[in-house]
């Protein structure tokens, strides 16, 4: 029984360290991509490993000390990468509140998941928070029509539903000057870019979706990579106010969203304040960050969170933001080799978007 116990000890902890040195490999496959999620959740099975390990090996032999001190490094480097993402790492944007005349922009991120029918729970989150924008994915038709009860509130419309799960709705109180819906990889996957008018001032919004690197839907991260990669550097050449949003499909942690970051000069609000999971919400032990916000460094925090479930897979997100004075102190900086990659990988993104 003992031979049959240390025999799972050792199955499980290659396992997990597999799992750990997979991400590294810099492979567009999704069964390479698809370990960058649950860093979390990796962590925690470490940590059990390395507790089990003591009552595991009475006399532990060199191997057995050598899976630990291989276990103890995982751990330290996962919990390295997670740490940005807790109350003790260090915050990209400050916090603040919006002075009394002021208005807030506040920004309702939901993927409906366009199966779900239950249109009612959604509508009353809205007419519950009264958001200034709107932005919902996965929309269908149905959905668009079912969701008129609230967005006829709403004077400004950017409406692309689509039956495959692509689909997107915007809506907002605020102006929008111009916009535009674009297809930047592929022909069937639509993003938006609207330039609202806020206090006095132009913000641009960049609004995306793109595919995730799994079988059923792309196997290689390489069109999502491009796209996300792409709208950073169109959000940089703009170079005012600006926000990228929307269900990435990738996770903050992601070697991607590191890139995107650092060529895109956008900051993080997630940092320094926890992980904030949207997906999945049936599982409460396989979530992770897959919605998200990214803000230029004009902006400050009033408060972000996750809001309760309206029956989808994702739980929507809610952003509120206040327009400072310009602060890059905590913008990342890009090597030349970093920024050759991104536009290798949006090059070999939109080369396989027009392929397909």
């Amino acid at each position: 029984m003992e031979n049959i116990a240390h025999c799972l000890y050792w199955i499980i902890s290659f396992l997990a360290i597999l799992s750990v040195l997979i991400p590294a490999i810099r492979n567009t496959y999704w069964a390479f991509r698809v370990f960058d999620y649950p860093r979390f959740q990796k962590f925690v099975i470490l940590l059990i490993l390395i507790f089990a390990w003591f009552f595991a090996f009475e006399n532990p032999n060199i191997y057995e000390q050598i899976i630990l001190a291989v276990e103890i490094i995982c751990a330290g480097y996962l919990f390295y990468i997670i740490l940005p993402y807790t109350d003790f790492g260090k915050t990209m944007i400050d916090k603040t509140q919006p002075n009394p005349s002021e208005k807030v922009l506040d920004i309702l991120v939901c993927n409906v998941y366009q199966h779900n029918r239950n249109y009612q729970k959604l509508i009353d989150l809205v007419k519950e928070q009264n958001p200034s924008v709107l932005f919902f994915l996965e929309t269908d038709e149905e959905w668009q029509n079912a969701l008129k009860t609230v967005t006829k509130h709403y004077e400004y419309k950017i409406e692309v539903p689509l039956a495959n799960t692509y689909g997107l709705l915007f809506y907002s109180h605020f102006p929008v000057k111009n916009y535009e819906v674009n297809y930047l990889i592929d022909d069937d996957i639509p993003s938006i870019v609207a330039d609202l008018e806020y206090n006095n001032q132009t913000v641009r919004l960049f609004g995306i979706h793109p595919t995730p690197p799994v079988p059923q839907e792309n196997p290689e991260s390489t069109e999502r990579d491009a796209e996300i990669l792409l709208v950073g550097e169109k959000a940089r050449n703009y170079g005012k106010p600006s926000i990228v949003f929307g269900d990435l499909n990738d996770v903050a942690w992601s070697r991607t969203t590191k890139l995107f970051l650092k060529s895109s000069g956008m900051l993080d609000p997630r940092r320094g304040r926890g992980m904030f999971n949207t997906f999945h919400v049936k599982y409460w032990f396989l979530r992770w960050p897959l919605d998200h916000f990214f803000v230029s460094p004009h902006f400050r925090l009033v408060d972000m969170k996750v809001m309760k479930s309206v029956d989808s897979d994702h739980f929507p997100i809610w952003i509120s933001l206040v327009v400072r004075n310009e602060d890059k102190e905590d913008q990342f900086g890009i090597s030349n080799d970093e920024q050759e990659e991104v536009f290798e990988k949006i090059e070999e993104g939109i080369e396989k978007g027009d392929a397909n």
